[in-house]
């Protein structure tokens, strides 16, 4: 039986019509961080879910994906999905060679079914510590979960608010993957680059090579907003210019609780030769670096 979700009362729809950014994306470029939700009468949201979207199903990502001129995507687990991972599983296979995925799991998860997410694309899990959108467990529960995709080779996505990254340093700097960093830990963008949080972070990639960010999550951290995000701009190039070869950019959609404003997809990729100015650098966050961790057979 199919089952209707209402969507949250607040909740803010996705543009149907976006711009065309001015900025033209490299060959090969990769939106490296981005979603589906539902539809949910075919793939139900979780019980435990925190928030009811509005559904946004591959066909409108791949639509978006095509329009803003990406090649490929990485398509990352909702929470809104708990660890039913079937709505990315069929993304993925629709998307064929052009996506690959991030999941959640729990320990229950069994080795068939994380072999089937591989075949699909899954190449890492994402472990959320943003309490608004999860519960968030101890240590050990997470060392567990990197014990059971070991033999795959995954990698681990951490989302957390700055505040987390002190209490959570002794987790975060004993993974042994690549740990890839959610909108550059969420850094107070009011506060000077060499502000605490922001310190601590740039701490954590410098004294870490495996941790690598994402140079997303301007609608989110920007408090001097859209169309420019001036106010964000600065900590992403920042980092961008310090560690080029680990990061990477995605458009988020479709921006799942934003409470201020709904982005345009085409004024966040034209922030994009802000972060990094130089061509050499552009490619490095859309084409080489992606492509390096989710696409290593095919290396360019």
């Amino acid at each position: 039986m199919n089952v209707t979700f209402e969507p949250d009362a607040d909740w803010l729809v996705y543009l149907a019509n976006p711009r065309k950014p001015y900025y033209v994306l490299p060959p090969g470029a990769v939106d490296a961080h981005c979603h589906v939700f539902g539809p949910g009468d075919v793939f139900p949201y979780a019980p435990e879910r925190k928030y009811t979207p509005v559904d946004a199903p591959k066909e409108k990502l791949f639509a978006l994906r095509d329009f803003l001129g990406f090649e490929r995507q990485v398509i990352v687990q909702a929470t809104c999905h708990g660890a039913d991972n079937r709505a990315l599983v069929d993304a993925l296979r629709a998307a064929g060679d052009q996506a690959r995925g991030v999941a959640t799991i729990r320990p229950s998860v069994s080795r068939g079914d994380l072999a089937e997410m591989h075949e699909a694309g899954v190449r890492g899990v994402r472990f959320n510590f943003v309490r608004r959108l999860a519960d968030p467990k101890p240590d050990d529960y997470y060392r567990g979960l990197v014990d059971l995709i070991a033999e795959f080779g995954w990698h681990i996505v951490i989302y957390f608010e700055a505040a987390d990254l002190a209490e959570r340093w002794d987790l975060f700097t004993s993974l042994p993957t690549t740990i890839v960093v959610d909108h550059m830990g969420r850094p107070d963008v009011t506060q000077p680059l060499d502000g605490m949080s922001f310190a601590l972070f740039q701490r954590l990639m410098r004294e870490h090579e495996n941790v690598w960010a994402k140079l997303s999550g301007a609608e989110r951290l920007s408090k001097s907003g859209p169309p420019r995000y001036d106010d964000f701009i600065p900590f992403a190039r920042h980092i961008a210019q310090a560690f080029p070869d680990r990061v990477i950019w995605g458009t988020d959609w479709p921006h799942p609780n934003m409470k201020s404003h709904m982005p345009d997809e085409g004024d966040l990729v034209d922030l994009l030769p802000r972060i990094a100015p130089a061509e050499e650098l552009q490619r490095k966050l859309l084409v080489d670096n992606p492509m390096r961790l989710y696409w290593p057979e095919e290396e360019r």
